[in-house]
């Protein structure tokens, strides 16, 4: 069968990391929602996204097609109903249309000609950013146990303080002393040719991904997932880096989302909580507004190949779009647009070809290739920011 995971209506509520990628290719758990899908369905699977996305995620289409809404997290339920999907069939949850059999082009899709199949269990959905770090416990312990079933952990060193060991799990490769971690609060999961150094202490539930590195002294608190290739040190708690990004210094980082290449400076922190403790609120590249997150923790959100300077302050509920240069006293704005150059005054803009040439040296550093498709994906993306521009210009 070939499967196709689409963006769905959420796409542009998840900006800024849709900006660079489907909504399938965003991490929550230790796995994408990708990743997940694949596990499950034993199948590699392509996407429909934005067209200038396209040329990175290709779509394979086939006469006959599952498609999967990308917004949804995977579960044995969901899945064993999906491989039963006959022709003119779909699934559907609440509002939502999960996933259908398809025989026809996408766009002579009609609903009203299909058996809709109500699914009654309990499904995960990732629609704003803030869902990504919300749900991250509950997406960690699901994944933890689909990623461990039947197999044997590497022995925990006997250098470690570990509590609840039976719910830690360490992957080969990984490289870990005098550290301490506490698992009765929820699985750890420590990935392939990771390191975490002497004196880190981290309670889950806790996700360390292949090739990741905590730095000695680290304090992290679930749920917490450090993408691949990720540095991070410092205080964290409740967040997700999606991968290759670096936070590898002192500071506070808490309730965020950081895509890949991004880096924080030294003492970057973010505020997750407002003094009168009301709901956070934080821009929506979906409404062109502020929104109420109905959250009392909520801290940044950045976009991929963000940086920010040494001792940054980002306030409760920022979103910083792609290629910012964050640096400079006082509070940089709760929304910067993409390729903002600074942070208090929007007039400064990060010259598309200079940002470039941070990336690929950012890149190469990592032994990651630069491509002419990768290229093409930021050009568009500079291109397009007239509009966030304006709009940030307004205090929006």
């Amino acid at each position: 069968m070939n499967y196709i995971l689409f963006d769905g209506e959420v796409r542009n509520a998840l900006l800024p990391f849709t900006f660079t990628r489907p909504v399938a290719d965003i991490r929550v758990g230790i796995l994408t929602i990708r990743e997940k899908w694949e596990k499950y369905l034993g199948y590699t699977t392509t996407t429909v996204t934005e067209e200038y996305l396209e040329a990175k995620f290709p779509m394979v289409e086939a006469e006959q097609n599952i498609m999967i809404n990308s917004a949804f997290l995977p579960n044995e339920q969901l899945v064993e109903l999906i491989q039963e999907l006959k022709p003119n069939q779909a699934i559907g949850y609440q509002e939502d249309i999960v996933a259908f059999f398809t025989e026809e082009e996408q766009e002579d899709i009609d609903f009203d000609e299909y058996e809709i199949l109500d699914f009654t269990g309990s499904l995960i959905k990732i629609e704003h950013t803030w869902d990504i770090f919300q749900y991250n416990d509950a997406a960690i312990r699901q994944d933890y146990a689909l990623l461990t079933e039947d197999r044997i952990s590497e022995p925990i060193p006997a250098t470690v303080q570990v509590l609840g060991r039976e719910q830690v799990f360490i992957e080969e490769g990984a490289v870990l002393n005098f550290v301490t971690l506490n698992a009765t609060t929820g699985p750890i999961y420590i990935g392939k040719n990771t390191e975490i150094m002497e004196g880190a202490i981290i309670r889950g539930p806790f996700a360390l991904c292949e090739g990741a590195q905590v730095k000695m002294g680290a304090k992290i608190y679930g749920a917490t997932t450090i993408g691949p290739e990720c540095r991070v040190g410092g205080e964290v708690s409740n967040s997700v880096m999606f991968g290759y990004s670096n936070k590898g210094h002192d500071g506070f980082l808490g309730n965020s989302v950081l895509g890949e290449w991004c880096n924080l400076g030294a003492d970057t922190n973010n505020s997750n909580l407002k003094n009168n403790y009301a709901p956070v609120k934080v821009w929506s590249y979906e409404t062109q507004a502020v929104e109420n997150t109905g959250l009392q923790f909520c801290g940044l959100m950045m976009g991929d190949h963000s940086k920010s300077g040494i001792n940054t302050m980002f306030n409760t509920g920022t979103v910083v779009g792609v290629a910012c240069s964050i640096f400079g006293g006082g509070f940089p704005k709760t929304f910067l647009p993409s390729f903002t150059w600074g942070g208090k005054d929007l007039d400064d803009v990060y010259e598309v070809d200079k940002a470039i040439k941070t990336m690929q040296i950012v890149m190469s550093r990592r032994h990651i290739e630069w491509t002419a498709v990768e290229e093409k994906i930021i050009r568009h993306l500079a291109e397009e920011n007239k509009l966030e521009r304006f709009q940030a210009k307004l205090g929006r």
